[in-house]
């Protein structure tokens, strides 16, 4: 009979390296296309400087003199950042560390928003890094608001080809008057196109920059199905190699002065290198959304009866 329990054990020891094995097999199973390092053009800022606003008391830490935050969630509260500008257009990065471990329920975002000004219509264009249970993997979400609530989004959601938790990573965001590109070390994912055929649909107010990590219990594993278990508290996130470079919002401006005659390449707002992808950016996000996308918004057909204009 201790022969036969043995065995049993055994046989489920096996069966959990395997199940373990096979939910991380996905890090290693692609390799991603060489793209140009935009993240190297811009200067690092510091986030004691450029953020104004931090939530979440003892929970929020500055580190290495302002270079870098660590943000932590456990039972008593989530954590924050705001950044101290508003911006109408611009390119923003931030390498991140996400916590390890089991994570359902917790949410890591590095998002733009005005829902503080605009709270009936506002925009939004986030990168939300979804936790998981023992058989998956940390899910990317992205998503797109403009004039309108949550229920007006653009959801798409991908699978990572590292562990995100063993080192920083980079995730940034352009957003200028052409379009919205959400990029994961430097291989853009998802690119949101500006058009005059559906203006109200992109986000177009000034937004803050934000960087959080909070309780996503309702939605983030599995549609709620896995809430966030405090027993493992308290998950840590690092932020570092923070970059926010664009058009501020001057308060006391009548217009925007952000637009150039003679812009720079490397313009995030008016630059020719920002106003389409280059064929080895489409390339690239051609290979990350056949791999690695597992949802997309335009394909829902129980959120949207009729296909989204900007899908056709």
């Amino acid at each position: 009979m201790a022969f036969l329990q043995e065995i049993v054990v055994l046989g489920l020891l096996v069966l959990c390296m395997t199940a373990a094995v096979s939910s991380h097999s996905r890090h290693s199973r692609y390799t991603p296309p060489n793209v140009k390092r935009l993240t190297d053009a811009f200067t690092h800022v510091s986030i004691g400087q450029e953020y104004s606003t931090f939530f979440g008391g003892s929970n929020t830490k500055l580190l290495n003199n302002g270079s870098s935050a660590n943000l932590a969630l456990d039972k008593s509260s989530g954590s924050g950042l705001a950044s101290r500008n508003k911006y109408y257009y611009g390119f923003f990065s931030a390498a991140i560390k996400l916590p390890s471990g089991l994570s359902p329920g917790v949410v890591v975002a590095f998002y733009l928003s005005n829902a503080d000004n605009y709270p009936h219509n506002h925009d939004e264009i986030d990168i939300e890094l979804l936790g998981h249970d023992m058989r998956n993997d940390w899910v990317l979400q992205t998503n797109v608001y403009a004039n309108g609530s949550t229920g007006t989004g653009r959801e798409e959601k991908f699978y990572l080809w590292f562990d995100p938790t063993e080192q920083h990573h980079h995730y940034s965001i352009i957003w200028n008057s052409h379009h919205i590109v959400f990029l994961v070390d430097n291989v853009p994912v998802r690119e949101f196109a500006h058009s005059s055929s559906y203006p109200s649909v992109y986000p177009s107010k000034p937004m803050s920059l934000y960087a959080t990590i909070w309780d996503g219990s309702q939605w983030a594993t599995h549609g709620g199905k896995y809430p966030v278990n405090y027993k493992y508290a308290p998950f840590v996130v690092s932020f570092a190699e923070m970059e926010m470079t664009g058009c501020i919002f001057n308060q006391t401006a009548l217009v925007t002065s952000c637009s150039k005659a003679n812009p720079s390449s490397l313009d995030p707002v008016d630059g020719p290198e920002f106003v389409r992808l280059s064929n080895e950016q489409s390339v690239a996000m051609d290979w990350a959304r056949r791999k690695l996308m597992f949802y997309s918004y335009c394909n829902d057909r129980s959120r949207f009866k009729a296909m989204p204009p900007e899908c056709k």
